[in-house]
């Protein structure tokens, strides 16, 4: 296949419009379809994964040590650890040491080990809906209050309310902040300015930041990542930041993430916790397929990227041309877009009803997310052309008819 650059031809490596059968390999995309929504002749178009072969490079890697006949316990290698490193100052100009990294087997699980030692029960935490659904279920399931700050919706997309944000902090005395960066479901990457001001915030009245950042490898339309930690000494002190190679390579059923941590009074008891408790232990084949992804994936991230931004506006200009009424949000991160369906004036149910048993489309509801995302669906667009064309046909005759 080849492409027609400005003043170059490229080859491309990689082909990401191949379907590929996901049935019977345990995919929570298929095989949670029916528990989720009921029924399974539906197109998945929900979870945050991708439906694309992974880099073969990662493959080649696990495969060789796949070989070997023996898997015993495992120990990060200095390679894995200094991939992270090498990624992290090459991709978004981040400087990093070894000492102020930690394995941790899943962002989810981070983000729960970071509640469960730096808050106690009873303790407040802050999160800004609409967002990533399981924030208020760790704060919640683990005995904590989620304490709502809600993004504020204009024309230009949302924005945080950051006067309401210094009176929850200066009334309600949140132990901790649960900041998505880049955001999901709208794909925002915050400012600098904005991250500043949520740090200077939080170091003043003491609150620790946990920055998802877990789609920032996956900036699209020229955007560029800008790390919480990065903004100011403020962000320094107070920030708990987790990221990962799962969303950006489509390998989360590997469990390989990590996390940062600069301030050493937050680090060195935070993981002497999480050592002594074996929560950072992480097995050979998350480590050798995240050093697989950061040293040998970029060529493939890069074409990954190219396909993703085409299917973005593949969405836009369908519906521009055929469904004037939904209004995809592009986003700056990712390859999930938040789908602004209130010019349907449809209720939320009526509004699920239409996409799951009508157009026979797996979405996630917006009203995961909070109530804010009444209104809203958020769809997957990492899939081959072909499907996401079938899938916006379907949603066309459906809403048509």
């Amino acid at each position: 296949m080849w492409k027609i650059c400005a003043n170059f031809i490229k080859m491309e490596k990689y082909n990401f419009d191949t379907v590929i059968d996901r049935r019977n390999t345990g995919a929570i995309k298929i095989e949670g379809l029916k528990e989720r929504f009921g029924r399974e002749d539906v197109c998945p178009m929900w979870i945050a994964d991708m439906d694309f072969a992974i880099c073969p490079e990662i493959t080649a890697a696990l495969n060789e040590r796949l070989a070997h006949p023996v898997y015993g316990y495992s120990k990060a290698s200095d390679g894995y650890w200094q991939a992270i490193i090498d990624w992290l100052d090459r991709r978004h100009h981040l400087s990093v040491t070894h000492e102020e990294l930690s394995f941790i087997p899943g962002v989810v699980r981070g983000v729960a080990y970071a509640v469960n030692y730096f808050s106690s029960r009873g303790d407040k935490i802050i999160i800004q809906p609409p967002v990533y659904h399981p924030f208020k279920m760790v704060i919640e399931g683990n005995d904590r209050v989620a304490l709502p700050n809600p993004l504020v919706l204009t024309e230009l997309g949302y924005k945080m309310d950051l006067e309401h944000l210094e009176r929850l902090m200066a009334e309600e005395s949140p132990r901790m902040m649960i900041l998505c960066n880049p955001h999901n479901p709208a794909g925002i990457q915050w400012d600098v300015e904005t991250l500043r001001r949520v740090a200077a915030l939080a170091r003043k009245h003491n609150v620790v930041v946990v920055s998802d950042e877990i789609h920032a490898d996956l900036m699209v339309f020229g955007n560029e990542h800008i790390p919480f930690v990065s903004v100011s000494e403020d962000a320094e002190t107070v920030a708990v930041t987790l990221s990962a190679p799962s969303k950006t390579f489509n390998i989360p059923g590997l469990v390989s993430s990590w996390m940062l941590v600069k301030n050493p009074e937050l680090r060195v008891p935070f993981y002497r916790w999480l050592s002594s408790n074996e929560f950072d232990g992480a097995n050979f084949m998350a480590t050798i397929g995240t050093e697989a992804a950061y040293r040998n994936g970029e060529r493939w991230l890069g074409e990954l990227l190219t396909y993703i931004e085409d299917n973005i506006k593949f969405v836009e200009e369908f519906m521009a041309q055929n469904l004037p009424m939904l209004k995809p949000m592009r986003p700056q991160a990712s390859f999930l877009v938040w789908l602004d369906c209130r010019g349907l004036n449809l209720s939320q149910p009526q509004l699920v009803d239409l996409f799951v048993n009508k157009a026979r489309l797996a979405l996630n509801d917006g009203t995961m997310f909070g109530r804010e995302g009444e209104g809203f669906m958020r769809l997957n667009v990492a899939c081959p052309r072909v499907v996401l064309a079938d899938a916006l046909a379907y949603l066309a005759k459906a809403i048509n008819d």
